[in-house]
């Protein structure tokens, strides 16, 4: 508990103040730990990130987040990220072709959809930002509401198993604890803040896509947990001590903040 306790303060004292100042800093930062979530994922399946497809998975998850307009503008004006990201599939996807049918199009498919998960989940953390620091904070606070809310009263409360196969801990109750407390902390947050004005629906409706994100970030939760399962591993990784690796800090806004943009949240 005393390990969990110092990593958690150590990473938000250095995560902190990236999100704050955002910009150039926090893109940097998200291309680092998609290239880790990248290197986690490869590492469950037992694949090195030093390899051909691990480079270039590596690679294509760091074109998906890292904006077109500041790290990208020697492009013409309609090239875009996704554009950039298909050229490392075309390259892997070239490996068949290269390698005489030794390489399968099976075998690229887990870099192609290891980039597109990282990738696009931190290229909207980062979008996120960029629309304001609220913004980002809302996002946060609802994931963090969830997992603590679902966990303290889950503990107390859970009797009914949510999905026993996946994740044998989480209950039914737990889970409606972590959309009540969501919900909850999303009021407060959302009426307390200044900027309300870079939120586009009004508190009401804030409520209501609040328990959709909570629910998101759950399933993202139940996601990574199911892929730790398939490869029987207990955590993506071990870079924060007492708490397993990036994935399993970052599962639930890898799937939030799609689904916010989605919405128009940014």
């Amino acid at each position: 508990m005393r390990q969990r306790v110092i990593t958690a303060a150590v990473a938000l004292m250095v995560f902190i103040p990236i999100i704050w100042y955002g910009g150039f800093v926090i893109e940097l930062a998200a291309a680092v730990l998609a290239v880790v979530g990248v290197y986690e994922l490869f590492r469950m399946k037992g694949l090195e990130i030093a390899s051909f497809e691990g480079v270039l998975s590596a690679l294509g998850a760091v074109l998906l987040v890292l904006p077109k307009d500041r790290w990208f503008f020697f492009l013409p004006e309609k090239a875009d990220n996704f554009i950039l990201f298909y050229l490392t599939v075309m390259i892997l996807l070239g490996g068949l072709v290269a390698s005489k049918n030794m390489y399968t199009i099976s075998q690229a498919g887990f870099p192609v959809i290891t980039s597109l998960y990282v990738g696009v989940g931190f290229q909207n953390f980062v979008s996120a930002r960029d629309t304001g620091f609220v913004v980002l904070l809302y996002a946060l606070f609802v994931v963090w509401a969830t997992d603590i809310g679902a966990y303290f009263i889950g503990k107390r409360f859970g009797k009914r198993k949510l999905w026993p196969e996946v994740s044998p801990n989480k209950t039914i109750e737990g889970s409606l604890g972590g959309i009540l407390s969501a919900v909850v902390v999303a009021l407060l947050f959302l009426t307390l803040t200044p900027n309300k004005e870079l939120f586009v629906y009004q508190l009401p409706t804030m409520l209501l896509i609040t328990v959709v994100f909570s629910i998101v970030g759950q399933f993202g939760d139940l996601v990574e947990s199911s892929i730790k399962r398939h490869y029987d591993v207990k955590d993506s990784g071990t870079i924060l001590p007492g708490h397993g690796g990036i994935l399993d800090r970052f599962d639930s806004l890898l799937f939030v903040f799609p689904i916010m943009h989605l919405f128009g949240l940014f």
